[in-house]
């Protein structure tokens, strides 16, 4: 997976987004603040169909109506607003469509400035994307790729707010918790991600280690320019792939990891890689 999946672009020229406090959208009306915002703001350098081609199957996604704009349209958002969300379903769509047992997760965990009526949209939007791909929750043990093929679904949707219960092909938002170390130290993050690896539910939901660091305001302020890849991700991504080699899949192991800038290094074969010890289970037990 990717952390802030949709981030690798954002809009300089835009207003700040509703995500942010008073004092950022105040700053943010001296041009070169917003480009400092641009550089703590992106977390991915790939597209979405790059990150599918290279592998990435969850999509970490936070989006917001744009306060004062006329009609519902909605945007992915990271302090600055994105693309607009219809756009990048499309995107995705059109991978599917090419690679029919190809199966992706997309995670609607944050929302921003938005209504009912503006969730309505949304969800019309993803119906009208997907259509017959989407699946309809179920119990998560029995999702298994034998059945998403045999129905032909190859999308699940998560959705944090009450609406989901009036859609079948929205799940839950707490089928897929998330929990997040909030450090900029890496071996806080570590710890962090063993301690909920070992506190995860066994049955019922699916799981995301966030191997991701997140920056202080302080972290920012003492590297302004470096911004997020430079400071905080180059540095300590071989200890983060090391704790991902080192995990095991299955009940009570890794489900999904979802990391910053995830061709930095080789992030999605490592994590895919994992799923062989499963294999490699099956057969000794045979």
């Amino acid at each position: 997976g990717s952390h802030d999946s949709f981030s690798y672009w954002v809009d300089e020229k835009s207003p700040v987004g509703p995500d942010q406090g008073t004092a950022i959208k105040r700053l943010a009306r001296i041009s070169l603040v917003k480009k400092i915002m641009k550089k703590w703001s992106v977390t991915q350098n790939l597209t979405f169909k790059e990150q599918l081609e290279g592998g990435i199957r969850y999509f970490d996604l936070r989006v917001s109506s744009k306060p004062g704009e006329i009609g519902q349209e909605i945007y992915f958002i990271h302090g600055l607003f994105g693309i607009k969300v219809w756009d990048g379903l499309k995107e995705i769509n059109t991978f599917l469509e090419q690679h029919p047992k190809e199966v992706i997760f997309l995670d609607f965990n944050h929302f921003y400035a938005m209504d009912d009526n503006h969730h309505f949209f949304l969800i019309n939007r993803i119906r009208s994307a997907f259509g017959s791909k989407l699946c309809s929750v179920e119990c998560v043990e029995y999702v298994t790729l034998q059945y998403m093929w045999e129905k032909k679904h190859q999308v699940l949707i998560f959705y944090h707010y009450p609406l989901y219960q009036e859609y079948p092909f929205l799940w839950p938002g707490n089928k897929m918790p998330a929990p997040w170390a909030n450090t900029t130290n890496v071996h806080k993050l570590l710890q962090f991600l063993e301690t909920t690896l070992e506190e995860r539910s066994r049955y019922g939901t699916f799981h995301v280690s966030q191997a991701i660091l997140t920056p202080r305001v302080k972290t920012i302020a003492r590297h302004l320019i470096r911004g997020l890849k430079n400071t905080l991700v180059h540095r300590n991504l071989p200890m983060i792939l090391n704790w991902v080699k080192a995990q095991k899949p299955g009940v009570m192991g890794v489900n999904i990891i979802t990391s910053d800038f995830v061709e930095l290094v080789d992030f999605a074969a490592t994590v895919i890689a994992l799923n062989d010890l499963l294999l490699e289970e099956d057969e000794s037990a045979t």
